[in-house]
């Protein structure tokens, strides 16, 4: 009976072994938290194979969403990927950590000119771009003909729930501000009172606000005219000969997400590398090429396609610079937008 005994846990003892054996060490994983559709997966695959690790995405559609999540105590994430004016508050506020660049050797060929006429952070102390972009209209030509270049459609009763403007309180009371003659940083009370006014006009006229399902309907035919992030829009509109698009008169915004670590990253080193490898050009340039933004890396536009170097999205017209702003951090003014969001949203 000794013997069958010793002969079973013996086997059991082989058996449990082979199979710790067989599963061999657990891979890294590096958790990232950032916008849906805006890396190449291939991309990411090839990355997991260079670095012996397993990339987990998770998905945010809004800064402010993202925001209150860390704050209300999310926590295990590696890296993250606000717009360049959240990434300011984040980094205010301990949420985030000073870089060492000497990490990040990539980082040499982000654009002089971007850090010093656009950036927040001209020195990269805890961010490092990854994508610049602008806010502008599509609209379906085949439906609607040409459409005046202005924030006005909006207003208009005839496109009634078949508009959607985007789920984001800076990007939509922004383009009201616009509309209206003024700047989309504004804090004056008077001035924000009269762009939520245009706005609850205009909300008659949207069937939502919305930030993810105006691509999807754009295309669809369900929604005629939608705001929307432009490389978003182009990758709708390169593929449906039936859509264009325009950049109102009025202004626009232009904004660029930016690579961040936060405090208490888990894999730190593992961060360095992924912000280090989406930011080699040969890399940026597939990123330009599958989200259709534009990355601020000069050295990029050598390795994008041939039929992609004047593409709209990829290589943004120097004439929007005229037009545009970048959204700012507005301190305790933001209380103003908030409420005013609220307002809109609950009316």
């Amino acid at each position: 009976m000794k013997k069958i005994m010793q002969k079973i846990l013996t086997a059991a003892f082989i058996s449990a072994i082979a199979l710790l054996w067989g599963c061999g060490p657990s891979k890294p994983v590096l958790n990232v938290y950032m916008w849906s559709d805006y890396i190449d997966p291939e991309l990411v695959k090839d990355f997991e194979r260079e670095n012996g690790c397993k990339v987990i995405i998770d998905i945010f559609d809004s800064n402010e969403f993202m925001y209150s999540k860390l704050k209300a105590g999310g926590t295990g994430y590696d890296v993250i990927l606000p717009t360049t004016y959240m990434a300011k508050v984040m980094f205010e506020q301990n949420m985030i950590e000073k870089l060492d660049l000497s990490k990040i050797p990539n980082s040499k060929y982000i654009s002089k000119d971007y850090l010093k006429d656009l950036a927040v952070d001209k020195e990269m102390k805890y961010s490092i771009p990854y994508m610049l972009g602008y806010t502008c209209i599509a609209y379906n030509k085949e439906k609607l003909g040409e459409i005046p270049a202005s924030w006005a459609v909006f207003g208009d009763e005839k496109y009634k729930g078949r508009m959607t403007m985007l789920n984001d309180m800076r990007e939509t009371i922004g383009a009201a501000l616009f509309f209206n003659g003024f700047k989309m940083n504004s804090t004056d009370d008077k001035e924000l009172s009269k762009a939520k006014e245009t706005l609850l006009e205009w909300k008659k006229n949207l069937a939502k606000f919305d930030n993810e399902v105006y691509k999807v309907g754009i295309q669809s035919g369900e929604f005629v005219i939608v705001q929307g992030y432009s490389g978003d829009l182009f990758q709708v509109l390169d593929e449906t000969p039936s859509l264009s698009f325009m950049c109102p008169k009025e202004g626009l915004s232009i904004s660029c997400d930016d690579w961040v670590i936060p405090a208490g990253a888990p894999n730190r080193e593992l961060a360095y590398k992924f912000i280090d490898y989406v930011t080699n050009p040969k890399n940026a340039a597939k990123n330009m090429e599958f989200t259709c933004y534009s990355a601020p890396i000069p050295e990029a536009k050598k390795y994008i396609s041939e039929e992609n170097q004047n593409h709209p999205g990829m290589i943004m017209p120097v004439e929007l610079y005229k037009k545009g702003e970048i959204i700012e951090d507005l301190g305790d003014d933001n209380s103003k937008y908030i409420k005013i969001w609220d307002e809109i949203k609950g009316n």
